[in-house]
């Protein structure tokens, strides 16, 4: 399965030449992650009271210009599952022209930033998303 967030592109995302200025996209990739847990029935807000899910490695090729207006559809699916790390695959598309390619590792960590291994619960809610091999 994969987990799909719309994004319209608002002025403050953008900068003096009128496309994202590019750390926007990191927030919005943060947002998408943020919105996905929540589908997953794991929001932030109750998440992090004892642990979190910080962004341990990213990297994002950026292949054409958003401008203001545009309305983005970013694609999540999970890569892998680790004992305590989450690959991620993270696009975005206005129709059928791609916009960026991402990928990251998120590490569940506990209050003092130790790895933590998935919960059960958690490990099933995010299995369903973790992309088949063929």
């Amino acid at each position: 399965m994969v987990f799909t967030y719309p994004q319209k592109i608002l002025f403050k995302h953008c900068d003096p030449a009128g496309i994202v200025f590019y750390p926007r996209y990191f927030e919005m990739i943060n947002d998408c992650v943020e919105a996905f847990f929540a589908q997953i029935g794991f929001p932030f807000e109750t998440l992090h009271k004892t642990a979190s899910v910080p962004t341990a490695e990213i990297s994002t090729r950026f292949t054409a210009p958003s401008r203001h207006g545009d309305h983005l559809i970013l694609t999540l699916e999970a890569t892998r599952l680790g004992r305590s790390s989450l690959g991620l695959e993270i696009t975005a598309s206005a129709g059928t022209e791609a916009r960026f390619a991402c990928t990251s590792t998120l590490v569940l960590v506990d209050a003092t930033g130790r790895p933590l291994r998935w919960p059960d619960p958690m490990r099933a809610a995010l299995t369903p998303y973790i992309r088949s091999r063929p």
